[in-house]
């Protein structure tokens, strides 16, 4: 067994049932892999309890070191009906490719998957507000938050975080072709895996941008991605 199976393997031993991975040959025990799948996810769903009901809905996310924040309006349930200390989750996944097999039984999916269990906390601290806040927008497209407005007091008091500090972290992942049935591999059907990324399909300018405004560099790094394409630019 490799080093990396018996660090997954005694975690989840360790963890509690509601934390352990099912299929354990698809578990990945080192936790840099799955700080690189929460970082490079955009939308994380969190489940949570609210009136006695199960919810799950899609947030956007930021990590700082083993913490996750959270955000949205003070109004929204999950904000307002959350109380201090009270389990959520929230998991991310990267798909990377549909798995073609012989047979239908055999379909299955290449991807990374990372959930992250722990206890809701209300972000009060104006400093640790401030720096969730930072991650959160930089998370969306990095280097943003130095090249907008400052947020105004009132918006500040309208937006609640939510600090997720990790508690128990897994994460899953398939990789490779197909696995057949052995007999099934002499049949006459085409077999193997198609490769999907993320990728920048195109930008628009808003409609009311200033005459002369040059997209800014967060913009143009997000750009860099192959194949990305780009919507005449309006402003000029």
């Amino acid at each position: 067994m490799s080093d990396k199976k018996k660090g997954a393997t005694a975690r989840d031993a360790a963890a509690p049932a509601f934390a352990k991975v099912r299929v354990g040959k698809r578990a990945v025990g080192e936790r840099e892999a799955a700080h690189a799948v929460l970082d490079a996810g955009r939308v994380g769903h969190v489940g949570f309890v609210a009136e006695g009901r199960p919810m799950v809905i899609p947030m956007i996310y930021a990590r700082i070191g083993e913490r996750l924040y959270l955000h949205g309006a003070k109004a929204t349930r999950i904000i307002k009906g959350m109380d201090d200390s009270a389990p959520i989750c929230l998991s991310v996944t990267l798909l990377d490719g549909l798995v073609i097999a012989r047979s239908a039984f055999h379909h299955s999916m290449n991807y990374r998957s990372v959930v992250a269990h722990g206890q809701a906390r209300h972000v009060t601290d104006a400093r640790e507000k401030e720096d969730a806040l930072i991650a959160l927008t930089d998370h969306m497209l990095p280097g943003r938050w130095g090249e907008v407005r400052p947020m105004s007091e009132k918006e500040r008091r309208s937006t609640g975080v939510l600090a997720l500090d990790i508690e128990h972290l897994t994460m899953k992942m398939r990789d490779g072709p197909p696995i057949d049935d052995e007999e099934d591999y002499a049949l006459p059907v085409w077999a193997g895996v198609v490769h999907l990324a993320e990728t920048v399909t195109a930008v628009d300018d808003d409609p009311r941008l200033g005459a002369g405004i040059e997209r800014p560099a967060s913009l143009e790094g997000l750009q860099e991605t192959p194949g990305a394409e780009t919507a005449p630019n309006r402003s000029t």
